[in-house]
């Protein structure tokens, strides 16, 4: 079988990549570098199950041969990421993921698309089911990712209900792992960066807004059954475990043995208060759910960090 992962070069995406030739894909990983790194990808190079190709998604693309499943990874992802590239963001969940459809509708394709917890915006409701709705406004800084997303989802189940193509939405909760980089902005590997650097731990607000983090091996393998899964969803990929921002900052000071202090500033616009993922569907449709606890997790994590030469 033959999947296409546009995206690939990403964080989870190279995971995901990696995953799918174990289990026997031959993998075609697209990606324009935005976000993404070649070295996240380097060690497949040598694998003649893999091919690289350096596309933008928004523009046509063409695969020779047969395609069972795309991935649309394709966005930048953390909050630093998609500020900085607000109009490269809208167009991957638009135009990208358009073109995208139609490359899995020419294949006969299972299309999954990653999108996000964003979606859900600052929730008014707890944990987050797939049948909310969501806070999001549409107008403020983060609204280049929530609403893209938000967008990528409606045209997926648009090109569903008029053409009958086979789809899967994936909200994908927080994710962390080696791989991540130092500089992107999200929480794990900013924390972990300032810990093993004796820097101040940097805290938004008064840091009790919480989050439920996912270590990356439960995600890809989730993403790995949704394709085979019959239900377009949206389905909620997560780890139900909720901890607040002070407590990770506790956990990773520990986990370093850093005597970094913590330092607070404002929080950010739009910001959600609270984040942990209702994923009872997840368990039916997919028996799957996550076994990697965050202490775990962050160990490796760690370790990666503390041995990676380059600060990018």
């Amino acid at each position: 079988m033959t999947a296409v992962v546009a995206g690939g070069a990403g964080f989870v995406g190279s995971h995901l990549c990696e995953l799918l030739l174990r289990r026997g894909f031959r993998v075609v990983c697209v990606d324009n570098l935005i976000t993404g790194s070649r070295r996240n990808v380097s060690r497949l190079s040598h694998n003649n199950a893999f091919r690289f190709a350096c596309s933008d998604v928004t523009r046509p693309i063409s695969i020779s041969g047969r395609v069972d499943v795309v991935y649309h990874l394709a966005s930048p992802a953390s909050p630093k990421d998609y500020l900085a590239y607000p109009l490269q963001t809208l167009s991957a969940n638009s135009t990208g993921t358009e073109a995208l459809l139609r490359l899995a509708r020419r294949k006969r394709s299972i299309f999954v698309l990653a999108s996000t917890s964003e979606v859900y915006g600052d929730p008014q409701i707890h944990p987050q089911r797939e049948s909310y709705w969501g806070n999001v406004n549409p107008v403020g800084p983060r609204s280049v990712y929530d609403e893209a997303k938000r967008y990528a989802e409606a045209i997926t189940m648009a090109f569903h209900r008029q053409h009958g193509l086979p789809v899967r939405v994936a909200r994908i909760f927080n994710t962390y792992r080696p791989r991540m980089r130092r500089s992107d902005g999200r929480v794990v590997p900013t924390l972990i960066n300032q810990a093993l650097t004796g820097a101040p731990l940097t805290i938004h607000g008064t840091g009790r807004q919480t989050r439920s983090f996912c270590y990356v091996s439960d995600l890809v393998e989730a993403l790995l059954r949704i394709a085979g899964c019959s239900e377009p969803g949206p389905i909620n990929l997560g780890n139900p475990q909720e901890i607040t921002l002070l407590r990770l900052a506790s956990i990773i000071r520990r986990l370093t043995c850093s005597t970094s202090t913590l330092t607070f500033e404002p929080y950010p616009e739009d910001g959600p208060r609270r984040r942990r993922p209702d994923i009872r569907r997840a368990r039916r449709l997919l028996r799957w759910a996550p076994t990697v606890a965050i202490t775990e997790g962050l160990v490796p994590t760690i370790d990666w960090f503390r041995t990676k030469s380059s600060p990018a």
